[in-house]
């Protein structure tokens, strides 16, 4: 359902320097006054935006249930001092509907849109790859096109590779010795050779290294095929290398489900 009122290109300037449209994916929302409400977006072109929805709380707003968590949306906003003003919110993708019906799915997209907030902090800096990264994972996620603990590490590498954290996993982080290797390091950054190797660092089973090789470089298959112990033991490097370059970890890994699992079922598209 749109509003009135004239669109331009999603990006642009609309009505001056003060109106502009972009892509989002809401983040947060919080409750401003009696009816009103305060939304972080991250969005396309402006980097992650906070907003105030005007009576969106009523009942009779016109695009209340749209501003949700989750949602990806078209969005219009007017610049304001601290805070912008969404003026017309258009639901581009409503990947909510399908996390908020299952208790796993809802618990790793509440890490995807937390881990998200963590990477874009400086309000209006440009993260388009941020954005792209998490809209991905949210599909992936409603579709269910693969298991969603993979499909959490992979948005993790990723977002740690877009913000100049990547992890090696075949050569040495230190030196560059081509490997495989047998140690895992998180503060050297990820495999190290003998040479290299720190006192306390993890001997990981290569499948789990190969699995977060191939989560990282986006190779499906064969991170689809590898066992779940495997899974299990990656997803603690992940976590760790996570909590090391962000200082503080993302709260809601802890409530992320890590059993052992039957192959998903991808959703008719």
């Amino acid at each position: 359902m749109s509003g009135t009122g004239s669109r331009g290109t999603r990006g642009s300037s609309i009505g001056g320097a003060k109106s502009y449209r972009d892509e989002a994916v809401v983040l947060r929302t919080a409750k401003l006054g009696e009816a009103d409400r305060i939304v972080s977006l991250l969005t396309r072109h402006h980097g992650r935006v906070r907003a105030v929805a005007k009576g969106v709380r009523r009942t009779s707003s016109r695009f209340g249930a749209r501003l949700e968590p989750f949602t990806c949306v078209d969005v219009q906003l007017h610049r304001g001092r601290s805070l912008d003003t969404v003026t017309q919110a258009d639901v581009l993708a409503p990947y909510g509907q399908v996390l908020v019906a299952d208790y796993g799915l809802y618990t790793v997209g509440h890490a995807l849109l937390e881990t998200a907030e963590r990477f874009t902090e400086v309000e209006r800096e440009t993260a388009t790859q941020q954005y792209l990264l998490l809209v991905g994972a949210l599909r992936s996620l409603s579709r269910r096109e693969h298991d969603a603990s993979l499909v959490l590490d992979a948005y993790l590498l990723r977002s740690l590779a877009v913000a100049g954290y990547a992890a090696s996993f075949g050569d040495c982080a230190r030196c560059g010795e081509a490997g495989p290797h047998a140690a895992f390091n998180v503060s050297a950054g990820g495999a190290v050779c003998p040479s290299c190797r720190p006192p306390g660092s993890a001997a990981p089973d290569p499948a789990t290294l190969e699995l977060l090789a191939a989560l990282l470089s986006g190779e499906w298959a064969l991170a689809d095929a590898v066992e779940d112990r495997c899974r299990r033991e990656g997803s603690g490097l992940v976590a760790a290398f996570l909590q090391w370059h962000l200082e503080h970890g993302i709260r809601s890994l802890r409530h992320v489900e890590r059993e052992p699992h039957e192959p998903p079922v991808p959703l008719a598209r």
